[in-house]
């Protein structure tokens, strides 16, 4: 009888054991649904060292629509806006507990800050909580400067590093400067000039706008531009002098993730990647006078596919001449260690997590 009972008892801690084993693992999966402007992004990470931004994708799905064009349009969602967002919430959030037995409080759905706009924006919020009893949280455009800096930088190397994301619209980013007592303090940086906006910039310079589009003259009047979009950037680095102390330069944005997808060509599993100037240099050559290389590689390649069907060639060379102005402009970069920050769509996920971990400093 009392072996009986040692048996059982055995049994029974063997067996909470493994229960609290699998719940403690469960602890280190996090998910994020982003319902963006012309998509919806699902992301399922296992987070091995949030300081060292250490983590593996688990899962990724994106879910193509056309939010923002409707927002645009007339200040609003439609009604099939918000049943399809709703439902692919949904169901996307049922796939991920199902598939990854995550914990409630490590899940999260957020809107890009464009959906602040939209006039019926709260008929989503009540959809979407009513179909996942869960909260929408609308990204502050506001905060999403330091929203990147804490999801892109390693927080291990907060202190000794800055981030520039190219954007479509505009240049964003910044960098945190340590005071004391452990304080920090965020300084945003930002420059007016993002992929379209700077391509639009360059059109206008054009005297026969019926020549806008020939990429000769296009390309021209893009060189000439160079020196304007130079001294912009010169005054962003300039205002910010504490930047020079800084080893390490992240990037993120299409501008990156175009450079390093057709020119390196390559799946590349890391999250963060390692950029030379040469080979950002010869990219540029490359983009201005022998494109058919990349639209030869996107007949065989999907991901540089996905590149070409983004940008055009008029576009990818003004992104790459922000890339390449930033970086000529910043002093000493030969010194300096340049990683591009593959995986933009976990950016807002890591900065969420970082915020809710009590190994991360983030108050700043």
């Amino acid at each position: 009888m009392i072996k009986k009972n040692k048996t059982q008892i055995l049994f029974f801690i063997l067996l909470s054991l493994f229960f609290s084993i699998n719940s403690f693992s469960q602890k280190s999966l996090y998910a994020g649904i982003e319902i963006g402007r012309r998509a919806i992004k699902v992301s399922v990470l296992d987070v091995n060292n949030i300081r060292k931004a250490d983590y593996d994708i688990l899962y990724f799905a994106n879910e193509r629509f056309s939010f923002a064009d409707h927002i645009t349009a007339t200040g609003e969602l439609t009604q099939e806006d918000i049943d399809k967002a709703s439902a692919t919430v949904a169901d996307q959030l049922k796939k991920i507990k199902t598939d990854f037995k995550l914990t409630e409080q490590n899940i999260f759905i957020v809107a890009a800050p464009v959906f602040s706009s939209a006039k019926n924006i709260d008929v989503l919020k009540s959809k979407i909580k009513t179909l996942t009893n869960k909260e929408l949280d609308i990204l502050n455009v506001n905060e999403e400067p330091k929203t990147l800096v804490k999801g892109a930088i390693p927080p291990v190397d907060y202190a000794n590093a800055f981030l520039l994301d190219i954007g479509a619209q505009t240049t964003r980013g910044g960098y945190i400067d340590e005071l004391k007592d452990d304080k920090l303090e965020f300084i945003p940086l930002e420059l007016d000039f993002g992929t379209m906006t700077l391509t639009d910039a360059v059109k206008k310079t054009v005297t026969n706008q019926n020549q806008a589009n020939d990429m000769a003259v296009y390309q021209e009047k893009s060189f000439d531009f160079n020196t304007v979009l130079r001294k912009k950037i010169k005054d962003l680095l300039d205002k910010n002098p504490l930047l020079v102390k800084k080893d390490k330069v992240y990037l993120s944005g299409g501008a990156v993730w175009a450079f390093a997808t057709l020119y390196y060509n390559e799946n590349v599993k890391e999250h963060y990647v390692t950029l030379t100037m040469e080979d950002v240099l010869n990219y540029d050559a490359i983009l201005k006078n022998n494109f058919i290389k990349f639209t030869t590689l996107a007949k065989t390649n999907k991901e540089a596919a996905r590149v070409l069907s983004t940008y055009d060639q008029q576009y990818l060379i003004s992104a790459n001449n922000i890339l390449v102005g930033c970086l000529e402009s910043i002093p000493n970069l030969a010194t300096k260690k340049v990683y591009f920050v593959k995986d933009g769509q976990t950016i807002w996920l890591i900065s969420y997590i970082a915020d809710r971990s009590k190994k991360v400093n983030t108050n700043f």
